[in-house]
């Protein structure tokens, strides 16, 4: 079984639109969609812009994506966004669901600017998701619409491919795909617990004020056992059900 990785640190989870299939053929970027994670917790911060390709967009794309030339003609170009795309995910691990596919198109894009800016790999790893989930399910369909239907993840509102609404799917596909949750304290103490002796006890103060019992509601309670199903499927077993 394929061992869990611990992210910890922060996350960026991309995706792409494109003109067509390949790079190598002329093709390029025309939307970028990434949502940040720190924590494991989804931040609020995103970064999704359109970009005007310069060149047509193939019909087999468009019918993908929904894209059309037309919605491109006043959008920026790559050059014009590219500091931008490159400050936001400095020093972020990159989630991307099949990335040799994005990573080419936009180590294609950096290398078409007049000031090289070297690879994406210059600025933050990688992770793909296609790969981890391929070990972790062998023989089975791994696309993101099959992970979502194997986490229990709802993506009916996915008629056509978007950059900003895949990479929001695939950050909860992400995040229930390796597993595990931040301590529950995490944030609520002075002290990081990693930082913390094995020894430490953490005394909470006496006139701290009452807890407040808030019970859940049978939807409520239904819908944390189909996410808890959701996690021990995924395979490596949920700590909850145990």
């Amino acid at each position: 079984m394929t061992a869990k990785r611990t992210f910890t640190h922060r996350i960026v989870v991309l995706d792409t639109e494109t003109t067509g299939l390949s790079p190598q053929d002329g093709h390029r970027i025309i939307e970028i969609g990434c949502v940040e994670l720190v924590k494991r917790r989804l931040t609020g911060k995103t970064f999704h812009v359109y970009i005007n390709p310069d060149r047509t967009i193939d019909d087999g794309a468009i019918a993908v994506h929904g894209i059309t030339n037309e919605a491109l003609q006043d959008k920026p170009r790559f050059a014009e966004v590219a500091e931008d795309f490159l400050t936001f995910v400095q020093g972020a691990e990159l989630v991307i669901h099949n990335a040799p596919f994005d990573v080419g198109f936009i180590n294609h894009e950096l290398n078409l600017l007049k000031e090289k800016r070297g690879t994406i790999t210059d600025y933050c790893k990688v992770f793909d998701t296609l790969a981890y989930a391929r070990k972790l399910h062998p023989g089975q369909r791994n696309s993101l619409d099959a992970l979502c239907k194997r986490y229990g993840i709802d993506n009916s509102h996915r008629d056509l491919h978007g950059a900003l609404l895949d990479s929001e799917i695939l950050a909860d596909v992400f995040l229930l795909m390796t597993g595990g949750q931040e301590s529950l304290l995490d944030g609520h103490l002075e002290t990081s617990q990693n930082d913390m002796p094995a020894t430490a006890v953490v005394t909470l103060r006496a006139d701290r004020p009452a807890l407040k019992v808030i019970s859940c509601n049978a939807e409520e309670q239904d819908a944390h056992q189909q996410r808890l199903a959701a996690i021990e499927k995924a395979g490596g077993g949920c700590v909850w059900l145990r």
